[in-house]
């Protein structure tokens, strides 16, 4: 095999392993206290976005905090610099999602820690909930 050939096929060897390792390592990276979605049982009036055939591979946090006990997903960490969130999915998605597909189903955010300034109005199997995300 000639050089060239060889280093070319060792160089394109390890953008392939470069590749992987960015898909599947920064779901494993994460700093600080952990974020949830939470889905608290509400009677608020307004729009409400229907999420009752909502996909669990488009929205494993919503599905999960929805089918939940205690009506929070499980915990999300951010990376440090900013490089997990441009890889991964997040609960910070889910909800810019849910509000993509209707703006007027958004209401003001309680929460004084500063982790969501807004919440969602959803309908899931005939019950209203207000879905936000949440710190520890």
């Amino acid at each position: 095999m000639r050089r060239i050939t060889r280093n070319f096929l060792i160089g394109l060897a390890l953008v392939v392993v470069a590749l992987l390792a960015l898909g599947a390592l920064p779901s494993y990276l994460g700093s600080g206290d952990p974020y949830y979605l939470t889905a608290t049982p509400t009677d608020e009036s307004g729009p409400a976005i229907d999420v009752t055939n909502a996909s669990e591979r488009q929205y494993p946090y919503l599905t999960e905090a929805l089918e939940s006990d205690d009506g929070r997903s499980e915990g999300y960490q951010t990376g440090r610099f900013g490089f997990k969130e441009t890889f991964t999915h997040s609960p910070f998605d889910e909800v810019d999602g849910l509000l993509t597909q209707n703006p007027d189903a958004r209401v003001d955010g309680a929460e004084g820690d500063g982790s969501s300034s807004d919440a969602v109005l959803v309908e899931y199997k005939g019950e209203r909930y207000r879905v936000e995300v949440t710190r520890a």
